[in-house]
């Protein structure tokens, strides 16, 4: 059951997946609107959403009446929001003054981080590997995941204002490209 193989295979897909490396132009714009990251509120809510839906995530969806096409075609729309955001200079994510904790919860646990590619993916990955296999990918993953977060003011200051713009841009529109993809995937399935 335990597979070193499979453990690094998982980690690997997932990594692709998550992409948290590409995301850090996200984090660092969203920390700069709400000012603080709560980075281990963030990694956790990510990983309790992939961990539940590595145990009953098609359970889950089905409760709604969702497909994962649907889940994952919603999912696209926000990246794309995301994305649009980023390239554009506008703003579509405006947190509440008030509420700024809630902002390490959505965007950034979702969809970012667990976001519909990543359920989707776990979604998947139950038909290849073992399950206990893909719960040690997660958390390798999300382990990651917090050091880079933890990491956004370093980056910040190293990046500096021009390569953050430079950043976020580019990112932008990969994030753009990976949402048509999700949408185009989902929508007109060859």
């Amino acid at each position: 059951m335990f597979d070193l193989k499979e453990i690094l295979s998982v980690s690997l897909i997932l990594f692709s997946v998550i992409d948290i490396l590409g995301s850090i132009p996200i984090i660092i714009n969203l920390r700069q609107k709400i000012g603080h990251v709560q980075s281990g509120k963030a990694t956790l809510v990510a990983g309790l959403l992939m961990i539940l839906f590595l145990v009953a995530g098609e359970s889950i969806l089905g409760l709604f009446g969702i497909g994962v096409e649907d889940f994952a075609i919603a999912g696209a729309l926000i990246i794309f929001a995301l994305g649009a955001e980023m390239i554009l200079g506008i703003e579509l994510f405006k947190p509440d003054p008030d509420a700024t904790a809630g902002a390490s919860i959505v965007p950034i646990a979702f969809p970012l981080i667990a976001g519909a590619g990543t359920l989707t993916t776990i979604l998947t990955l139950k038909a290849e590997f073992h399950q206990i296999n893909i719960a040690i990918g997660i958390v390798l993953n999300l382990a990651l995941v917090y050091v880079v977060l933890k990491s956004t003011n370093w980056l910040e200051r190293k990046l500096g204002k021009t390569g953050l713009d430079v950043l976020r841009r580019i990112f932008g529109i990969i994030l753009l490209s990976i949402a048509v993809k999700i949408f185009k995937t989902n929508v007109f399935p060859t």
